[in-house]
């Protein structure tokens, strides 16, 4: 269910790269969240000189040319240490798929009320309820 946003500089990595790190995403879910590896929504959109703005030093990081911003939209019900796992799963799969600085990767996750997701159809499938994992 949880959908990911990833922005990253133009030109930095390569097609088979995005493909290591969206599999990376999914598996933070997988690995963090027990969630099922079908349950996989990633785009990653690429920004040009000028579009990508990354304090290099805010709190105390050491941020590359390599830094990208990750939005992740997760089921609202999940408590702290979910959230905690899955951050902690996005950074350590990012760096082993990329080689990346873990000061790199910057998440956001977003909280998002259950009814609100759709998988097609028109229908909001978790409307009734929790999903099963």
């Amino acid at each position: 269910m949880p959908v990911f946003e990833a922005h990253v500089p133009a030109g930095r990595f390569s097609v088979e790269q995005k493909r290591a790190l969206a599999d990376a995403l999914n598996q933070s879910l997988v690995q963090g969240l027990d969630i099922p590896a079908g349950d996989r929504f990633i785009s990653i959109t690429e920004h040009g000189d000028g579009e990508l703005h990354l304090d290099p030093s805010f709190m105390e990081m050491t941020r590359t040319d390599d830094a990208m911003i990750i939005s992740v939209l997760i089921g609202a019900h999940r408590p702290l240490s979910d959230k905690q796992k899955v951050v902690s799963a996005i950074n350590r799969l990012v760096v082993d798929a990329l080689g990346v600085s873990p000061d790199d990767i910057f998440v956001a996750l977003v909280p998002v009320p259950n009814e609100n997701f759709s998988f097609g159809r028109g229908e909001l499938q978790l409307a009734k309820g929790k999903p099963q994992w």
